[in-house]
């Protein structure tokens, strides 16, 4: 779109500062968040982890508006409690698990099983632990004793959903419902389904006073009900799909609502999207992009990351085209697999 941008990492050789200038300084440091104030018109998070306050400090060192941060400070504070959060939903209406703090009484409030949560940061299964038992929660004990976990009702799911969500004064709504599937806590595909999940996202984001674009994930019961599990104020892996689908991505539609540019249709064909995970003996990628382009359909989009550790988030492929759900998944996985034997085989 011709936008000069910046960003700020505490990293020096990071995927953003190989396209475009960077600040390097720590996410928390409110100067340097004040840095990047005082030289953009608009800016915006790749992460929900940035804390509100330090934001609130930086705006007044650069002298500038809060309304200049999207998706919006308030809003962010909120998100990084995720007790704060389920409670903004549960004022609203939106159908959310029950939580409590550890100190109000989680076993008469919420009873076993139940879920235990650090209330700031954790993502992808960390700070998540569950408690079946008198016994079980007691073992966790060293964990939520100094204070900072929550409490919430454990959510017998029949399959986990995501919503993008797009929301800003060009107007709003919502990408498609997909179906997601997590592998050791991790997201592992992301593929169409069936379920209409976009009425309750778009409400949770609302109930938090929220601007711009959100990942919002969903519980489905065996009974049709859908649920909010959390959210996160930003392009969300859920939405990778969208880079293949022919129609605005939720990058773009992210762009689009931090520069105040009218909106894209939030329409596509369907697609796959499967994670690219860091392998034991990965050596370079270029070989394993080779392998999984054997499959016309399939797109592989590589973040650039300087270490592949195990498990960790370096890629994702993606499989479009008008096809079965059941056809794409499985060609997803396939260029997936090549892609991994290619990584890690001995030269």
């Amino acid at each position: 779109m011709g936008l000069r941008c910046l960003s700020l990492d505490p990293g020096t050789d990071t995927p953003a500062s190989q396209i475009a200038p960077s600040v390097v300084g720590r996410l928390d440091d409110a100067e340097r968040v004040a840095e990047v104030l005082r030289s953009c018109g608009r800016v915006t998070l790749e992460n929900e982890f940035i804390p509100a306050d330090a934001i609130r400090e930086a705006c007044r060192l650069a002298g500038v508006g809060e309304e200049r941060i999207i998706p919006g400070v308030n809003a962010l504070a909120i998100i990084q409690d995720k007790l704060l959060q389920r409670q903004a939903y549960a004022r609203a209406g939106v159908p959310t698990p029950k939580a409590v703090a550890m100190d109000d009484d989680p076993v008469g409030k919420i009873g076993f099983p139940m879920v235990l949560k650090a209330r700031f940061g954790g993502y992808d299964g960390k700070g998540t632990r569950y408690a079946r038992t008198p016994e079980e929660l007691e073992a966790h004990r060293p964990l939520w004793e100094k204070g900072g976990w929550l409490a919430e009702e454990f959510v017998p799911f029949r399959r986990e959903l995501a919503v993008m969500v797009f929301i800003g004064p060009q107007g709003s709504g919502c990408f498609p419902t997909v179906e997601t599937v997590q592998e050791n806590h991790v997201c592992d595909l992301v593929y169409p389904c069936d379920a209409d999940g976009t009425a309750v996202a778009l409400a949770a984001v609302e109930a938090v006073g929220g601007q711009g674009l959100f990942g919002v994930e969903l519980f489905e019961t065996a009974d049709g009900r859908i649920l909010v599990n959390e959210m996160a104020p930003r392009p969300h892996n859920t939405g990778h799909y969208t880079l293949d689908w022919g129609g605005v991505s939720q990058f773009d539609q992210h762009v689009r609502l931090v520069a105040g540019l009218p909106l894209g249709e939030a329409t596509g064909r369907p697609v796959c999207m499967a994670n690219l995970l860091g392998q034991p003996g990965a050596d370079d990628f270029r070989r394993g992009v080779s392998a999984a382009l054997a499959d016309s359909a399939a797109r592989v989009h590589w973040y650039g990351k300087v270490e592949a550790k195990a498990g960790r988030k370096m890629g994702h492929l993606n499989v479009a085209g008008e096809l079965p759900t059941e056809e794409l998944v499985a060609r997803a996985r396939e260029a997936r697999a090549r892609f991994y034997a290619a990584w890690t085989a001995a030269r």
